[in-house]
Formats: structure tokens, sequence, C-alpha cells
């Protein structure tokens, strides 16, 4: 049984594109009141899906069914009832006010000569509402931030009264704030009115927070469908963009980008999230990575691994097999031209004392963070390192 009930949307055997197909032989179901993300490189078929989804553009072969009624048998007004659509192209709309802006969204539901009644109105302001737009009403639209257009172009939308809404890249204009703002409160009309959300989107990690669902299309098929927790693994992901440097930590929401090596190797040592942000400073500059040693859950290790680390970890804590990592990370020390304390190894100080004298005997430099973390010392350490090299 599904565990968010009956079906809002159903693609049997589709094909999408133009004159010759995009995609091909695409089948799911998604449930209402989720959202859905649509990932995949530029030219995959985001955007024709879309379009064939809201009826712009007729499928190729296959059917689509809206809450188990085929789309192709939908009337205008009824689809315009029934799904919304906001697209990326910023709204030009000289001298309308927000609040006459939105009130477009209502055409669907007004008659003849495009009246609002009294109920029009409170859709409209609800919309607003929800979108966190209401101070904006008698704000002209062009005046508008691109954060707070967005929201009023979603509000117009939702002013349709819609169970399903359609975006195409909705964030691509959106600062930081204003991106997460704006997929929270598309989270929260999934929950609080069961709203169904399909949204094209580039950004991973928000996909991975953010949504119920992920959609992968890839080389003109459906790659994959499921939850986020389930189909965005790493070897999906570098599939998916064709990003072999790309390591997606599921576990994390992370994605980190594997340094080639060129500047070297370092070898860290770490463990309850000391080390970290070493980790990512060595990786940008170039240094491939070890590190140990310490619990395979520890936050350490997820990131290290991510960054395409040798991680000398282990599984049980209460016997940890310390004398074979040791051994096994002194031998990989010797390949390292530099050793980088992290942490104070907790428990396993011995280690740290033995690292230290290797480093010392083979003449490795030995460099470290400051006393709480800070990143300072380290940035300094690389710099004296390169020096004495480029000497």
């Amino acid at each position: 049984m599904n565990p968010f009930g009956p079906t809002a949307l159903t693609l049997e055997n589709l094909t999408i594109g133009y004159r010759s197909p995009v995609v091909t032989d695409i089948n799911l179901t998604v449930p209402p009141g989720v959202f859905v993300s649509l990932l995949g490189a530029n030219g995959s078929g985001k955007t024709t899906l879309l379009r064939t989804i809201s009826r712009r553009l007729k499928p190729l072969a296959g059917r689509i069914t809206l809450f188990d009624q085929p789309l192709k048998t939908f009337k205008a007004l009824d689809l315009a009832k029934t799904l919304s659509v906001v697209l990326t192209d910023k709204a030009e709309v000289p001298m309308l006010r927000v609040l006459e802006f939105v009130a477009l969204g209502r055409h669907p539901h007004s008659d003849f000569l495009g009246r609002l009644t009294d109920k029009d109105l409170l859709a409209v302001e609800e919309s607003l509402f929800a979108v966190k737009a209401d101070k904006l009403a008698n704000r002209f639209v062009d005046e508008l931030s691109d954060g707070e257009r967005q929201k009023v172009v979603l509000a117009r939308a939702l002013a349709q009264n819609p169970r399903i809404t359609l975006l195409d890249e909705p964030t691509a204009h959106l600062d930081l704030k204003h991106r997460l703002e704006f997929l929270a409160i598309l989270r929260n009309l999934c929950r609080q009115i069961g709203l169904t959300v399909i949204a094209a989107a580039h950004d991973v990690e928000s996909a991975a927070r953010f949504s119920d669902l992920v959609m992968t299309l890839k080389d003109g098929r459906l790659q994959d469908f499921g939850r986020p927790e389930e189909v965005l693994k790493p070897e999906a992901i570098r599939t998916l963009y064709d990003c072999p440097e790309a390591n997606f930590d599921s576990a994390l929401g992370g994605l980190e980008m594997t340094p080639d090596g060129r500047a070297g190797r370092a070898f860290v040592l770490g463990g309850q999230d000391s080390a970290a942000l070493a980790y990512r400073l060595l990786a940008k500059q170039g240094y491939a990575l070890a590190t140990g040693f310490f619990l395979a859950t520890d936050l350490d290790a997820h990131v290290a691994r991510s960054l395409g680390a040798k991680v000398f970890s282990f599984k049980n804590a209460d016997n940890p097999p310390l004398a074979d990592l040791l051994a096994e990370s002194l031998v990989e020390l010797g390949q390292c031209d530099f050793l980088v304390i992290a942490g104070d190894m907790g428990g396993f100080s011995e280690g740290l004392t033995k690292l230290k004298a290797e480093a010392k005997k083979l003449n490795i430099p030995i460099l470290s963070l400051g006393p709480n973390g800070e990143l300072t010392p380290l940035i300094e350490g690389l710099a004296l390192y390169r020096s004495s090299r480029a000497a």
C-alpha cells in the first residue's frame, strides 16, 4: 500500500519530445500531497516532461492520468482548476499591483466577464498569505525583488486552487535566503493543503533535504524514481551528471568534490567532528586524503569518505582493532607529505604519540588546527610548507 495514499499523477509508457523522442518509456505513479524534484542535466528532458504533463506539448506515445482521469479528456477550464504551472521566466507586468496580478489566477473560477466574487478575493488573500506575501498586496509587481516576485508568481498559481503545481527551476534566480524560504513554502503547502508539487531542479542537496520523491532523467530514459534517501547515491549522482569527481553522501545530504591529489597527500588525525573542516580545506587545495582512526559512523568518517579519503575506522567501539589500524596508518603515513592533527584522538592517545613519532622519524612535517578547531594555524602551516618546498 502506498504510504501517501491514492494516485495524483500516472505516467504509462510515456514518450515525450517534439518531432523526435527526448525521453522514452516513462512509467511511474505520484501520490497526492508530495514534493517531487525532477533532476537531470541540461537537455535531459525535464522541461519537456513538465510541458507534456501540463498539456502544452502532446506526448509522442503513452498515457498521462491526473487523479484517475486521462489528461486528454480534461476541458481547458477543468484542467486549469486541477493543475497550475510556474515557469522560470520573470513576470513582466508593468503597472499591475500584486493583488491584481494574483487575482489573474482566479480566471478559471470567474464568470465570462472575469468578475471576482468575495470568494475569489478571499482565495487571492489566502494565496498571498500562504506564500508569506500578504504584505506585498499593494506593491507594483515590477518593483519587487526576485525573491518577492517568485513568491507572488506562486501565489497566482495557488489562486487557481490547483491540486498539482508544476515548477520549472523555480529557484534559479534566487539567492540562498529566498531559495530556502521558497522551498520551505512548497514543502509546507504539500503538508498543509495536500498540494502535489513537481519541480525541475539542479540543486541535488536541496532536493535531498526538501523532496519526498525524486525523479532522475538521463540519456533519454527515466533513470530512477523514489525517495531521495534511496535514489541519491554517490554513483547515481556521478552518472546522472557525468561528473566522476562528485560524491554525494545521502547520510549528510551533501555533495563533495574528490580532490585530484596533484598537490600531494595528507594524513589527518581526527574524530568526533574535529577534522571535517580540515578535510574540505585540504581537498579544495588539491590534496588527496588519508585519515583515522575512529568509528565508521563518526561524522568525520562520512565527510572523509565523500571526499575520497582512505579511512582507517572501526565498527565496534567496545573492542576496536587499534593495533591493526595503527600499523596500517603508519604504513600510509609513509606515503604522505605531511601529518595534520585535528583532534586529540580521545582514548587513543597512544596512537597519536606513535604517529607523531613516526612522522618525525620520516621527517614528515606536522601541522595542526588551533586549540578550538580554528583553521588559521593549518592555513599558516600549509603556507610555510609550500614555501619550504618551493625553496
